[in-house]
């Protein structure tokens, strides 16, 4: 190891780069490239999953989200178009008859003009029960979410945004306890959530008893979420709710229009399914990119030999032994591996956070330390062996051939 530390080694190497700076800069870009493809593109697919967690992480994934809408075939003497109503009534049917059922959760939601103060906004209004806080979690700021006693006692009381907080309150302003016009009367703020990008930014939570009563709507609802078990294929649970539903309404089996649905846990499979294949094409494309620029060092690396063939041949007549000249060359390998390696993760870094600043879909694209540290080691192990070849060829040049080269 005594040669690393040697003056004479490492002059050899600037000497060699500096004559062929070219040739050095054209050596190391495959490289250079590769590992640089590589951290941009797994920052980029984790900026992607970042961006999906961000917008769906607090739901409940095998959940289906469901309303009723008009039908669009006769049946037992009904006429097509027909407008379907969901019902709490419903709910039970589909909790009690359905299996695999974890949570059903019926929501409404209606806009209206809300005040406090000088301030004013329209914003959407759901009345809720606690369950939705199962289903799709609220990361809250201060307070408290809708609870039972909430219900029972129909008050009025609500959770908040924190888009509905920074429209209506001024900052560093004390929401909890304060009291809101919502359509005209007064509701008791007792929580204030972060923001969701799925379902709004601007969104105010009453109980689900009081938006009852307040907007008479009896048992009717718009729309309910239902979640599965974990087990259970979500598809196949729309499918069954679906057709509970039809008979309880008396709709047509074949009928596909009466009910609408989005369903959150077949959409996140279809995601998920397309993350894990950027990744492997990511892991596919970078490495075989620093495979290839491996390659072309050792390529360059051969011609570097075969040009100083006669310098060789001088140094093995002046005693020079195999060993030293295999060192040299594997030596010149593994610093330009190093470079190229280096300046890849660098770049690769800068372009993230450009991404991270510029680009709006992605959410901090960033690549685990362990992930780059792998990826560094295998290009330096590549390098390094990739350095033998030419090492090799170097050794086995005889100085009295060696001398006669032109």
């Amino acid at each position: 190891m005594r040669f690393l530390f040697e003056k004479d080694t490492w002059q050899e190497i600037y000497g060699s780069i500096r004559k062929n700076k070219t040739r050095t800069a054209i050596t190391i870009f495959g490289a250079f490239w590769g590992i640089l493809l590589l951290v941009g593109l797994l920052g980029a697919a984790k900026g992607i999953e970042n961006s999906f967690n961000s917008m769906f992480g607090n739901f409940a994934t095998n959940s289906v989200f469901m309303s009723g809408s008009r039908t669009s075939m006769p049946f037992k003497g009904f006429q097509e178009g027909r407008q379907i109503s969901l019902r709490l009534s419903d709910v039970d049917k589909i909790r009690s008859e359905v299996d695999g059922i974890q949570f059903v959760v019926p929501r409404n939601a209606t806009g209206g003009q809300v005040v406090h103060g000088l301030k004013t906004g329209n914003f959407t209004i759901f009345g809720d029960f606690p369950l939705i806080d199962e289903v799709q979690k609220k990361n809250l700021i201060e307070g408290r979410f809708i609870n039972q006693n909430d219900m029972d006692e129909n008050k009025k009381v609500c959770v908040i945004s924190e888009g509905v907080y920074k429209e209506l309150f001024d900052r560093n302003e004390e929401a909890i306890g304060v009291y809101i016009k919502v359509s005209g009367i007064n509701y008791k703020v007792v929580g204030v959530y972060e923001t969701s990008q799925f379902e709004g930014k601007n969104n105010i939570h009453i109980p689900f008893s009081t938006f009852k009563l307040v907007y008479n709507k009896g048992d009717k609802f718009e729309w309910m979420v239902v979640t599965g078990k974990e087990e259970f294929d979500i598809v196949q649970l729309e499918s069954d709710v679906k057709l509970l539903l039809k008979n309880l309404h008396k709709i047509h089996p074949e009928d596909n229009r009466a009910f609408r649905g989005f369903n959150l846990g077949e959409r996140i499979k279809q995601v998920t399914g397309f993350l894990i294949g950027m990744q492997f094409l990511t892991w596919f494309v970078g490495i075989a990119t620093l495979i290839a620029g491996v390659f072309a060092i050792g390529n360059i690396l051969l011609i570097t030999v075969k040009e100083r063939t006669k310098e060789i041949g001088i140094r093995r007549a002046l005693g020079a032994t195999p060993n030293k000249v295999r060192q040299q060359i594997i030596l010149e390998s593994l610093f330009l591996t190093l470079l190229a390696g280096s300046l890849g993760i660098i770049a690769g870094g800068l372009i993230l956070m450009l991404l991270d600043n510029f680009v709006e879909f992605l959410v901090n694209p960033t690549v685990d330390i362990p992930i780059v540290l792998i990826a560094y080691a295998v290009l330096v192990f590549l390098g390094t062996l990739i350095g033998f070849i030419p090492a090799y060829m170097a050794t086995i040049v005889k100085p009295i051939d060696a001398l006669r080269e032109e």
